[in-house]
């Protein structure tokens, strides 16, 4: 079986209040009965598309709450996994460094045309030269259910990729 490679961000295991967050029409990001719903649907995604072989990078902000639960939850999760700090994420934290290979700040994929990072950057980081056409997509998370900066910005938020990790062929130039 060959290695895939999946991102997804913005998981916030264990997040009960996540199911009370809005979005600018007052409609509820995440309509799950309740947490562990939430993190059931979440596993169970994201083992149906990644094999143990695969990678998978997330974008950040992985788990809130109790360590104990997050290594349960992190310890069912299929793949390679590698992280990508996310504003709510402690490099520190020893269960993101038990199940996460690597933790990084951003992941610059030059063979896909990709920069992976937590929060969409400024379109400037993006192009070729001062005046150049753009040479990299943004691949971010943070937003939520929120659109993406215009621009060649393309959000892994769970909200907005049904819950499961996307393989990182259909996000490339």
């Amino acid at each position: 079986m060959s290695k895939e490679i999946f991102v997804i961000s913005d998981t916030h295991f264990g997040h009960a209040n996540i199911l009370n967050f809005t979005n600018d029409k007052n409609e509820k990001i995440r309509s799950f009965y309740d947490v562990y719903e939430m993190d059931e649907i979440m596993i169970k995604n994201w083992n149906a598309v990644v094999s143990e072989q695969d990678k998978v990078y997330h974008l950040g902000d992985v788990y809130f709450g109790s360590q104990e639960r997050a290594n349960q939850i992190l310890s069912r999760l299929k793949g390679k996994k590698r992280l990508i700090l996310g504003n709510h994420d402690n490099g520190k934290d020893s269960v993101l460094q038990k199940h996460f290979q690597k933790i990084e700040v951003w992941r610059n994929f030059k063979e896909f045309g990709l920069l992976l990072t937590h929060v969409p950057v400024h379109p400037f980081t993006l192009k070729e030269g001062r005046f150049g056409e753009f040479k990299m997509i943004n691949v971010h998370g943070h937003i939520h259910a929120n659109p993406s900066p215009d621009g060649p910005y393309k959000c892994v938020c769970v909200e907005q990729i049904n819950y499961t990790p996307v393989n990182i062929e259909i996000l490339k130039r």
